[in-house]
């Protein structure tokens, strides 16, 4: 992939930046860190600043797979009162158009930045594929996303992580509780999300019937007895830092009698299922979430 304003070839990167990119976006080096060991690779006019520039989510020329004004689909705006956060969280509702009488529900995790663009096509995603889905913004308590996902980031570190997860456990219960729910309930998340996926099937237990994170953090071995969920856990191939969780993770998943699938896409880079950035992989994103419709599908849609 190439970044049209930067005329850097991506795939071309020396694989040590994409490590350091992915220890930028999740706060763990800042932006000068960033650049100065970018600096190390860089070859003929490269930059380090346009590498980072080459990088980062371009949402002007995503191809956004299902438009706000999609017919299939009615999208509203809701605010869901959340006593054990930050009071009140906004969030993006969408269901079928077409729907009648109740739908299970998904909520949608966005990752360490709040609702952005992409996480809002997904939750049209998964209304088009038959749910009600819903997509809480963490960042509502300091304005919502600010429009620029490095600013969403800063802002999210600021916020208090049980906080925020008391935000996203009260939009879980607030779909659940809905009329128009069918009272089951399951969540996606990716990257962060998929971390807050993996503990709010420890907070909800026997109230969470699905779950699929992408490329999270794993839950604690001792709390992973109260998941009740199912569980389709999804990972990139070159994602060490995520990874190397995941032979804990598993043992605690069987000693306790979890039921999960767990796959590892091949050739892909964490993050590979947003479309905005390089590192997404339109092959295995498309064959990840075709796994996390079905998985919905069977434990969601049944009675």
């Amino acid at each position: 992939m190439s970044d049209v304003n930067t005329g850097i070839n991506t795939k071309e990167l020396h694989p040590e930046i994409w490590k350091l990119f992915d220890r930028y976006v999740h706060g763990l080096i800042d932006r000068r860190g960033f650049l100065d060991g970018a600096t190390r690779y860089t070859v003929g006019s490269m930059t380090a600043v346009g590498i980072l520039e080459a990088l980062r989510p371009n949402y002007a020329e995503a191809q956004i797979q299902v438009q706000p004004n999609d017919s299939r689909i009615k999208t509203e705006k809701v605010e869901i009162k959340s006593p054990n956060g930050y009071g009140m969280v906004r969030a993006l509702l969408a269901r079928p158009a077409n729907a009648s009488g109740r739908l299970p529900a998904v909520v949608v995790i966005h990752e360490n930045r709040g609702l952005n663009p992409h996480i809002e096509d997904v939750v049209r995603r998964a209304a088009v594929a038959g749910f009600m889905a819903i997509g809480p913004d963490a960042l509502t308590s300091l304005g919502g996303y600010p429009g620029t996902d490095e600013a969403g980031a800063e802002m999210q570190r600021k916020l208090e992580q049980p906080k925020m997860m008391a935000d996203f456990v009260a939009t879980a219960q607030y779909v659940k509780g809905r009329p128009d729910s069918t009272g089951r309930v399951g969540a996606v998340g990716f990257c962060f999300g998929g971390g807050v996926v993996n503990n709010m099937a420890v907070m909800l237990g026997a109230d969470m019937q699905a779950g699929v994170p992408f490329y999270g953090g794993a839950p604690r071995a001792e709390d992973v007895p109260k998941i009740k969920a199912a569980l389709l856990i999804n990972y990139a191939a070159d994602d060490e830092r995520i990874n190397a969780q995941w032979p804990a993770y598993e043992a605690a998943l069987k000693a306790n009698r979890i039921a999960y699938e767990q796959f590892t896409y091949p050739g892909t880079q964490h993050g590979f299922h947003n479309d905005t950035t390089p590192r997404f992989n339109k092959e295995q994103a498309a064959v990840a979430w075709q796994r996390t419709v079905a998985h919905f599908n069977k434990y969601l849609k049944t009675t």
